[in-house]
């Protein structure tokens, strides 16, 4: 394959793999419940990056970054697929992403409180709108799946947590090496969690254990790893710029695996959360408007 096909096949590949991790999740939760799912599929990526680690030179940390690597597993693994797994059990897969999709909102909230950027008009109404979005779908079900939805949303707020914490260990590692380290703490603090996960193992249809496997081995390790291979290959803009069509691919693959067809309010909401995202991503330099640095989620 010709060299200048792999980063765009790359980037291809992340978007397939982050957006078709929705609707496993789903088949998923049919078996192993929220508890065993998040252990399982954290420990089935953590072993599959353990074992590819040294081919891709991916250094051992620094002591003294250790704390933060915690924090960051913690918030972007642990909590992050406790709260969508979650936020799953109720609300369809295709909608989860596009609640999901709003977590660049929670970022640049962060980075305007602890690191004193500038709150921008343009952040301000992109933030406005992309909420505006995910209330829109939050408020559009029933109780149970409007209190879901938040759940969803939280999820992508601890997703946001991870992404600034990360910040100062990307200057010092790779993204590859910041994205094992979090997938390594985030499993052990889900250690007590294990038992759930192996009485998974032994009660749960075949298609829920593949399932797992899969978001593990795919949308996890290989996701992160083609991820990196991408983002070191094209510009911040083209790369993140790509992420926005997660949502959609999502909502196609839900439609094929699970049946799932979004209503006009999930729709309406989820074009509302990605305009206000494609805004708080704009900046204007020197007369010309160009996509910033914000980092993307993962599901």
């Amino acid at each position: 394959m010709k060299r200048t096909l792999k980063a765009p096949l790359a980037l291809a590949v992340t978007v397939v793999l982050w957006a078709s991790a929705f609707p496993a999740i789903k088949v998923g939760l049919g078996g192993y419940g929220v508890a065993g799912l998040s252990f399982a599929r954290l420990a089935v990526a953590s072993a599959g990056l353990l074992l590819i680690a040294p081919v891709l030179g991916v250094r051992r940390p620094r002591a003294a970054d250790l704390p933060l690597i915690a924090g960051c597993g913690l918030a972007g693994m642990s909590a992050y697929q406790l709260l969508l797994n979650w936020g799953e059990v109720r609300v369809p897969a295709g909608t989860a992403s596009l609640l999901v999709s709003v977590a660049p909102v929670f970022s640049v909230l962060l980075a305007t409180a602890f690191l004193g950027e500038r709150l921008t008009t343009t952040k301000v109404l992109g933030s406005a709108v992309a909420f505006g979005g995910s209330a829109l779908i939050a408020l559009g079900g029933g109780l149970g799946y409007s209190g879901a939805a938040w759940v969803v949303l939280a999820a992508a707020a601890v997703q946001a947590v991870y992404h600034f914490g990360s910040k100062p260990l990307l200057k010092r590692y790779t993204g590859l090496e910041v994205a094992c380290y979090a997938m390594w703490a985030g499993t052990l603090f889900l250690l007590p969690l294990a038992p759930a996960a192996l009485r998974g193992v032994e009660t749960a249809p075949l298609s829920a254990t593949l399932s797992v496997v899969f978001l593990g081995v795919l949308p996890s390790a290989a996701g992160f790893v083609a991820w990196g291979y991408a983002v070191a290959r094209h510009t911040i803009a083209v790369a993140t710029g790509a992420l926005y069509l997660v949502p959609a691919v999502a909502l196609a693959v839900a439609f094929v695996w699970l049946g799932e067809t979004p209503t006009w309010v999930d729709v309406a909401g989820g074009a509302l959360s990605i305009a206000g995202v494609v805004l708080i991503s704009l900046r204007r330099t020197a007369g010309t408007v160009r996509a910033s640095p914000l980092r993307r989620v993962s599901p």
